[in-house]
């Protein structure tokens, strides 16, 4: 159903000292354990355990010796329990099939039944937002049409955390009305992965094409861990617009990907939702989370924002968009709602005064609180002014969940001189706030 903006619910609270900068939006967005996605799943035997042929090729074979009756029965009553929730799942299943061919021996012969079963039995139903949906970053729609006057379309990524603790990326369209409310559009009635190029995963390519041409809303996509280093998650998307100097627009989206021990950027690159490609990073820079990208080149160089040092913001800068080396400390923490470390909270919004950005501070008890600071347009190296108190922090009331005491965002939206500022709750749902430039730019020093 459609969520509108009533009144002030306090999902959070602003600092003391800032009381009166947000103002809180009845819009919220909690898991929900019945989205699912259809994924690859791949049994195999236990570390130094050889018994000969492949687990996948003993499952084949298995299928192979089915009669037709067996076959049938079983192919039906899988599509049945997933037609009402997923579009094209036979498609999929033959995919699947494709996928695992050149890992299989004499099937050759085998009929379209059985092909599609046996891919069936490589894939698994997975509720990607089941634990928790947080962590939101927004950008503007690239489709503003039919928009009423002084509101706009955007689109927001999210971080959904299911079986695992793997983290997975789902997104949300609506619409936000200057001095009014926010509205999230309905989810699609179904959830659709993107057709990937599984040739390309196995060979390890630096890019990958996905193709989500299948989900007939953006709400529909979901995207899932595919590559050895996201196998515990694609996390924490930092979503931006990026306008070239003749008005060429590109979605970028860095994100910080996980394989279980170790993190590192990468990045996805898109035109309309509709399909993506995901990229590698190369340079020394790479190798840390929450790198966000300034929306435009400055004197010609690309520009981001990261956290090399695990404890300060970091500026990098580089002519080649996928290669970061060095960069430079930028700011370090200074105030007691900072005190352990700090970070950015999405790309740089840029605004008469310069680049705005939202900035997250750990204090005690390793509370997250949303901060802000303001850059010089031309020479981002130099920091104008900062928050001296956090303009969001968890309150009493709703501080509780999969991880108490945080508040984060990943990126905001400006509309004019005021900003939308969605933001996750204790690593377990979605919040909205709105506030002024003004006030903001009033409250530091």
């Amino acid at each position: 159903m459609r969520l509108s903006e009533l009144g002030s619910m306090l999902f959070a609270q602003s600092s003391p000292d800032n009381t009166m900068l947000l103002h809180h939006h009845d819009a919220m967005l909690k898991p929900d354990p019945s989205r699912t996605v259809i994924r690859p799943f791949e049994p195999g035997y236990p570390g130094g355990y050889d018994n000969g042929p492949s687990r996948l090729q003993v499952i084949a074979d298995r299928v192979i010796g089915f009669d037709d009756h067996q076959v049938d029965r079983l192919l039906s009553e899988v599509t049945a329990a997933l037609d009402d929730r997923h579009r094209n799942v036979d498609a999929a299943f033959r995919r699947r099939f494709e996928d695992l061919r050149s890992m299989l021996i004499d099937v050759e012969d085998v009929n379209g039944r059985r092909r599609e079963l046996i891919g069936a039995l490589f894939m698994e139903e997975y509720a990607f937002e089941a634990a928790a949906l947080f962590n939101p970053s927004a950008v503007l729609h690239p489709d503003q049409q039919d928009v009423p006057p002084g509101s706009l379309r955007f689109v927001m990524s999210l971080r959904g955390i299911g079986e695992g603790h793997v983290s997975s990326v789902s997104f949300r369209t609506g619409i936000w009305t200057f001095g009014g409310g926010v509205e999230i559009d309905p989810v699609g009635p179904i959830t659709q992965p993107p057709v990937i190029d599984a040739a390309a995963v196995r060979a390890g390519m630096p890019q990958l094409k996905l193709n989500c041409g299948g989900s007939h809303v953006i709400s529909e996509t979901v995207l899932f861990p595919v590559l050895p280093t996201q196998r515990q998650g694609i996390e924490d998307v930092r979503l931006v617009r990026f306008v070239e100097g003749n008005g060429e627009v590109t979605y970028y989206g860095t994100y910080t990907a996980f394989d279980g021990m170790h993190a590192r950027s990468e990045m996805l690159v898109g035109t309309d939702f509709r399909s993506w490609e995901m990229r590698k990073l190369a340079g020394d820079a790479v190798g840390a989370k929450g790198m966000a990208l300034f929306p435009r080149r400055i004197n010609d160089r690309y520009f981001m924002l990261g956290r090399q040092d695990s404890e300060s913001i970091w500026l990098l800068s580089s002519d080649d968009l996928f290669t970061w080396n060095g960069g430079a400390k930028l700011i370090e923490p200074r105030f007691p709602w900072e005190a352990v470390q700090m970070g950015n909270c999405g790309s740089p919004i840029e605004i008469d005064e310069g680049w705005l950005v939202l900035t997250h501070g750990v204090g005690a008890v390793r509370t997250y609180s949303i901060g802000a600071c303001l850059l010089d347009r031309d020479d981002p190296s130099r920091v104008l002014a900062r928050t001296p108190e956090p303009i969001l922090s968890p309150s009493p009331e709703e501080r509780d969940g999969y991880v108490p005491n945080v508040v984060y965002s990943c990126g905001a939206l400006i509309n004019g001189r005021e900003l939308l500022i969605p933001y996750g709750v204790a690593d377990s749902f979605t919040a909205f706030a709105t506030a002024r430039v003004d006030d903001l730019l009033a409250a530091m020093v």
